[in-house]
Protein backbone atom coordinates (compact mmCIF):
# COMPACT_ATOMS: atom_id res chain seq x y z
CA UNK A 1 0.00 0.00 0.00
CA UNK A 2 1.15 3.53 -0.68
CA UNK A 3 1.49 6.14 2.01
CA UNK A 4 3.28 9.28 3.15
CA UNK A 5 4.03 10.83 6.49
CA UNK A 6 6.19 13.63 7.90
CA UNK A 7 7.10 14.56 11.44
CA UNK A 8 9.41 17.08 13.08
CA UNK A 9 10.88 17.70 16.51
CA UNK A 10 13.26 20.26 18.02
CA UNK A 11 16.65 19.42 19.54
CA UNK A 12 19.23 21.91 20.84
CA UNK A 13 18.50 24.67 18.36
CA UNK A 14 18.01 22.24 15.52
CA UNK A 15 15.00 20.63 13.89
CA UNK A 16 14.85 16.93 13.12
CA UNK A 17 12.55 16.03 10.22
CA UNK A 18 11.49 12.50 9.28
CA UNK A 19 9.76 11.76 5.97
CA UNK A 20 8.22 8.39 5.11
CA UNK A 21 6.93 7.25 1.74
CA UNK A 22 5.96 3.77 0.61
CA UNK A 23 5.08 1.95 -2.58
CA UNK A 24 3.47 -1.45 -3.10
CA UNK A 25 5.56 -4.54 -2.55
CA UNK A 26 4.62 -8.04 -1.41
CA UNK A 27 7.32 -8.16 1.27
CA UNK A 28 8.47 -5.48 3.70
CA UNK A 29 11.55 -3.50 2.74
CA UNK A 30 12.90 -0.43 4.53
CA UNK A 31 15.40 2.01 3.02
CA UNK A 32 16.79 4.44 5.61
CA UNK A 33 18.76 7.62 4.89
CA UNK A 34 20.17 9.33 7.98
CA UNK A 35 22.83 11.99 8.63
CA UNK A 36 26.10 10.33 9.61
CA UNK A 37 25.82 11.75 13.12
CA UNK A 38 22.61 9.75 13.63
CA UNK A 39 23.59 6.44 12.02
CA UNK A 40 23.85 4.73 15.41
CA UNK A 41 20.10 5.20 15.83
CA UNK A 42 19.16 3.28 12.67
CA UNK A 43 18.42 -0.03 14.50
CA UNK A 44 16.06 1.74 16.90
CA UNK A 45 14.27 3.42 14.02
CA UNK A 46 13.85 0.09 12.25
CA UNK A 47 12.33 -1.42 15.39
CA UNK A 48 9.81 1.44 15.61
CA UNK A 49 8.94 1.15 11.93
CA UNK A 50 8.64 -2.64 11.90
CA UNK A 51 5.88 -2.38 14.48
CA UNK A 52 3.77 -0.56 11.88
CA UNK A 53 4.82 -2.14 8.60
CA UNK A 54 4.54 -5.71 7.30
CA UNK A 55 4.38 -5.05 3.55
CA UNK A 56 5.58 -2.44 1.09
CA UNK A 57 8.84 -0.69 0.24
CA UNK A 58 9.29 2.16 2.68
CA UNK A 59 11.76 5.01 2.10
CA UNK A 60 12.74 6.93 5.21
CA UNK A 61 14.67 10.21 5.01
CA UNK A 62 15.90 11.92 8.18
CA UNK A 63 17.01 15.54 7.97
CA UNK A 64 18.87 17.63 10.55
CA UNK A 65 18.05 21.33 10.12
CA UNK A 66 18.93 24.58 11.79
CA UNK A 67 15.90 26.29 13.33
CA UNK A 68 15.91 28.83 10.51
CA UNK A 69 15.20 26.03 8.06
CA UNK A 70 18.66 25.29 6.67
CA UNK A 71 20.43 22.06 7.46
CA UNK A 72 23.34 22.00 9.85
CA UNK A 73 26.75 20.93 8.57
CA UNK A 74 28.82 21.65 5.48
CA UNK A 75 27.59 21.88 1.90
CA UNK A 76 28.43 18.84 -0.19
CA UNK A 77 29.01 20.37 -3.63
CA UNK A 78 29.20 17.00 -5.40
CA UNK A 79 25.86 15.95 -3.97
CA UNK A 80 24.40 19.40 -4.73
CA UNK A 81 25.39 19.22 -8.41
CA UNK A 82 24.11 15.66 -8.73
CA UNK A 83 20.79 16.49 -7.08
CA UNK A 84 20.35 19.63 -9.17
CA UNK A 85 20.98 17.61 -12.35
CA UNK A 86 18.42 15.03 -11.26
CA UNK A 87 15.82 17.72 -10.62
CA UNK A 88 16.51 19.31 -13.98
CA UNK A 89 16.19 15.96 -15.76
CA UNK A 90 12.91 15.33 -13.94
CA UNK A 91 11.63 18.78 -14.87
CA UNK A 92 12.35 18.12 -18.54
CA UNK A 93 10.88 14.62 -18.47
CA UNK A 94 7.63 15.85 -16.93
CA UNK A 95 7.69 19.00 -19.10
CA UNK A 96 7.35 21.29 -16.09
CA UNK A 97 7.91 25.01 -16.13
CA UNK A 98 9.85 27.12 -13.64
CA UNK A 99 13.42 26.99 -12.43
CA UNK A 100 15.34 24.83 -10.00
CA UNK A 101 15.89 27.03 -6.94
CA UNK A 102 18.58 26.95 -4.28
CA UNK A 103 16.27 25.94 -1.43
CA UNK A 104 15.10 22.94 -3.47
CA UNK A 105 18.68 21.79 -4.01
CA UNK A 106 19.57 22.32 -0.35
CA UNK A 107 16.76 19.97 0.67
CA UNK A 108 18.30 17.15 -1.36
CA UNK A 109 19.65 14.16 0.58
CA UNK A 110 23.32 14.61 1.38
CA UNK A 111 23.57 18.15 -0.01
CA UNK A 112 23.74 19.81 3.39
CA UNK A 113 24.97 16.87 5.40
CA UNK A 114 26.08 16.57 8.95
CA UNK A 115 29.45 15.03 8.32
CA UNK A 116 31.21 17.35 10.73
CA UNK A 117 28.45 17.59 13.32
CA UNK A 118 28.87 15.55 16.49
CA UNK A 119 25.78 14.73 18.50
CA UNK A 120 25.04 12.70 21.60
CA UNK A 121 22.82 10.03 20.03
CA UNK A 122 21.32 9.08 23.40
CA UNK A 123 20.30 12.67 23.95
CA UNK A 124 18.93 13.12 20.42
CA UNK A 125 16.95 9.86 20.33
CA UNK A 126 13.84 11.18 22.18
CA UNK A 127 13.49 14.02 19.64
CA UNK A 128 14.10 11.70 16.69
CA UNK A 129 11.63 9.19 18.11
CA UNK A 130 9.02 11.94 18.51
CA UNK A 131 9.45 13.03 14.88
CA UNK A 132 9.32 9.42 13.70
CA UNK A 133 6.15 8.70 15.65
CA UNK A 134 4.46 11.77 14.20
CA UNK A 135 5.46 10.70 10.69
CA UNK A 136 4.28 7.13 11.34
CA UNK A 137 0.93 8.35 12.63
CA UNK A 138 0.31 10.39 9.48
CA UNK A 139 1.63 7.53 7.35
CA UNK A 140 -0.64 4.93 8.99
CA UNK A 141 -3.73 7.16 8.68
CA UNK A 142 -3.11 7.62 4.96
CA UNK A 143 -2.71 3.86 4.50
CA UNK A 144 -5.90 3.24 6.46
CA UNK A 145 -7.84 5.49 4.10
CA UNK A 146 -6.44 3.61 1.12
CA UNK A 147 -7.15 0.34 2.89
CA UNK A 148 -10.82 1.18 3.31
CA UNK A 149 -11.14 1.88 -0.41
CA UNK A 150 -9.38 -1.40 -1.25
CA UNK A 151 -11.54 -3.32 1.22
CA UNK A 152 -14.72 -1.98 -0.41
CA UNK A 153 -13.50 -3.11 -3.84
CA UNK A 154 -12.45 -6.54 -2.56
CA UNK A 155 -15.75 -7.06 -0.78
CA UNK A 156 -17.69 -6.15 -3.92
CA UNK A 157 -15.73 -8.67 -5.98
CA UNK A 158 -16.03 -11.41 -3.37
CA UNK A 159 -19.81 -10.91 -3.24
CA UNK A 160 -19.93 -11.30 -7.03
CA UNK A 161 -18.10 -14.62 -6.68
CA UNK A 162 -20.56 -15.62 -3.95
CA UNK A 163 -23.38 -15.14 -6.45
CA UNK A 164 -21.55 -17.35 -8.92
CA UNK A 165 -21.29 -20.07 -6.28
CA UNK A 166 -25.06 -19.88 -5.74
CA UNK A 167 -25.63 -20.21 -9.47
CA UNK A 168 -23.39 -23.26 -9.65
CA UNK A 169 -25.25 -24.79 -6.70
CA UNK A 170 -28.48 -24.51 -8.69
CA UNK A 171 -26.88 -25.99 -11.81
CA UNK A 172 -25.09 -28.86 -10.03
CA UNK A 173 -28.12 -31.21 -9.87
CA UNK A 174 -28.57 -30.82 -13.64
CA UNK A 175 -25.12 -32.27 -14.33
CA UNK A 176 -26.30 -35.85 -13.71
CA UNK A 177 -29.39 -35.42 -15.88
CA UNK A 178 -27.25 -33.98 -18.65
CA UNK A 179 -24.76 -36.85 -18.48
CA UNK A 180 -27.56 -39.43 -18.48
CA UNK A 181 -29.00 -37.87 -21.63
CA UNK A 182 -25.59 -37.96 -23.32
CA UNK A 183 -25.12 -41.64 -22.48
CA UNK A 184 -28.50 -42.61 -23.88
CA UNK A 185 -27.82 -40.55 -27.00
CA UNK A 186 -24.50 -42.32 -27.58
CA UNK A 187 -26.07 -45.73 -27.10
CA UNK A 188 -28.83 -44.89 -29.54
CA UNK A 189 -26.38 -43.59 -32.15
CA UNK A 190 -24.40 -46.79 -31.78
CA UNK A 191 -27.54 -48.77 -32.71
CA UNK A 192 -27.73 -50.53 -29.34
CA UNK A 193 -30.89 -51.19 -27.45
CA UNK A 194 -30.80 -50.48 -23.76
CA UNK A 195 -33.43 -49.68 -21.20
CA UNK A 196 -33.16 -46.57 -19.06
CA UNK A 197 -33.22 -48.89 -16.04
CA UNK A 198 -30.45 -51.13 -17.35
CA UNK A 199 -27.98 -52.02 -14.59
CA UNK A 200 -24.95 -51.16 -16.73
CA UNK A 201 -26.31 -47.67 -17.36
CA UNK A 202 -27.09 -47.20 -13.69
CA UNK A 203 -23.57 -48.25 -12.69
CA UNK A 204 -22.08 -45.77 -15.12
CA UNK A 205 -24.31 -43.01 -13.74
CA UNK A 206 -23.37 -43.87 -10.16
CA UNK A 207 -19.68 -43.79 -11.07
CA UNK A 208 -20.10 -40.44 -12.81
CA UNK A 209 -22.11 -39.02 -9.90
CA UNK A 210 -19.33 -39.88 -7.47
CA UNK A 211 -16.62 -38.50 -9.75
CA UNK A 212 -18.44 -35.25 -10.55
CA UNK A 213 -19.86 -34.46 -7.11
CA UNK A 214 -18.86 -30.86 -6.25
CA UNK A 215 -20.91 -30.39 -3.08
CA UNK A 216 -17.85 -30.40 -0.81
CA UNK A 217 -16.01 -27.91 -2.99
CA UNK A 218 -19.01 -25.58 -2.97
CA UNK A 219 -19.21 -25.78 0.81
CA UNK A 220 -15.53 -24.94 1.17
CA UNK A 221 -15.88 -22.09 -1.33
CA UNK A 222 -18.68 -20.53 0.71
CA UNK A 223 -16.63 -20.90 3.88
CA UNK A 224 -13.51 -19.33 2.34
CA UNK A 225 -15.53 -16.44 0.92
CA UNK A 226 -17.14 -15.80 4.32
CA UNK A 227 -13.71 -15.81 5.95
CA UNK A 228 -12.39 -13.50 3.24
CA UNK A 229 -15.16 -10.96 3.90
CA UNK A 230 -14.61 -11.29 7.64
CA UNK A 231 -10.91 -10.46 7.33
CA UNK A 232 -11.74 -7.22 5.53
CA UNK A 233 -13.47 -5.92 8.66
CA UNK A 234 -10.43 -6.41 10.91
CA UNK A 235 -8.33 -3.47 12.08
CA UNK A 236 -5.02 -5.32 11.75
CA UNK A 237 -2.72 -6.60 8.97
CA UNK A 238 -4.61 -9.24 6.99
CA UNK A 239 -2.75 -9.33 3.66
CA UNK A 240 -1.08 -12.70 4.21
CA UNK A 241 -4.30 -14.29 5.44
CA UNK A 242 -6.12 -13.01 2.35
CA UNK A 243 -3.31 -14.43 0.21
CA UNK A 244 -3.82 -17.86 1.73
CA UNK A 245 -7.61 -17.73 1.36
CA UNK A 246 -7.25 -16.76 -2.31
CA UNK A 247 -5.01 -19.77 -2.92
CA UNK A 248 -7.71 -22.00 -1.45
CA UNK A 249 -10.41 -20.27 -3.49
CA UNK A 250 -8.43 -20.87 -6.67
CA UNK A 251 -7.92 -24.51 -5.71
CA UNK A 252 -11.61 -25.20 -5.09
CA UNK A 253 -12.67 -23.29 -8.20
CA UNK A 254 -10.28 -25.28 -10.38
CA UNK A 255 -11.53 -28.54 -8.90
CA UNK A 256 -15.15 -27.61 -9.61
CA UNK A 257 -14.30 -26.79 -13.21
CA UNK A 258 -12.51 -30.11 -13.66
CA UNK A 259 -15.10 -32.29 -11.93
CA UNK A 260 -18.36 -30.79 -13.14
CA UNK A 261 -17.75 -31.42 -16.85
CA UNK A 262 -20.74 -29.25 -17.68
CA UNK A 263 -20.53 -26.31 -20.10
CA UNK A 264 -22.72 -23.91 -18.13
CA UNK A 265 -20.66 -24.46 -14.98
CA UNK A 266 -17.37 -24.28 -16.88
CA UNK A 267 -18.30 -20.86 -18.25
CA UNK A 268 -19.07 -19.57 -14.74
CA UNK A 269 -15.78 -20.99 -13.47
CA UNK A 270 -13.87 -19.04 -16.12
CA UNK A 271 -15.53 -15.83 -14.93
CA UNK A 272 -14.77 -16.69 -11.30
CA UNK A 273 -11.09 -17.22 -12.11
CA UNK A 274 -10.96 -13.80 -13.73
CA UNK A 275 -12.41 -12.16 -10.63
CA UNK A 276 -10.11 -14.15 -8.35
CA UNK A 277 -7.10 -13.00 -10.35
CA UNK A 278 -8.20 -9.38 -9.91
CA UNK A 279 -8.58 -10.04 -6.20
CA UNK A 280 -5.10 -11.51 -6.05
CA UNK A 281 -3.62 -8.42 -7.71
CA UNK A 282 -5.34 -6.14 -5.23
CA UNK A 283 -4.42 -8.24 -2.20
CA UNK A 284 -0.72 -7.79 -3.06
CA UNK A 285 -1.25 -4.14 -2.07
CA UNK A 286 -2.76 -4.90 1.34
CA UNK A 287 -0.71 -5.07 4.49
Amino acid sequence: MTGYGRGTAAFEGRQIAVELSSVNRKQAEISLSLPRALLELEPRMRDEINAHLSRGRLTVVVGLHAKGGGKTGAINLTAARAYRNQLEALRKTLKLGGEIKLDQVLRGPGVLDSENVELDTEAVWPALQKALKAALEQFVQMRKREGKALAADLLSRSLAIHKNVKTISVLAPKVMEHHRGLLLERVTKAGLEIEASDERLLKELVFFADRSDISEELTRLRSHLDQFAGQLNKDEPVGRTLDFLLQELFRETNTIGNKANFLAISQIVVGMKTELEKLREQVQNIE
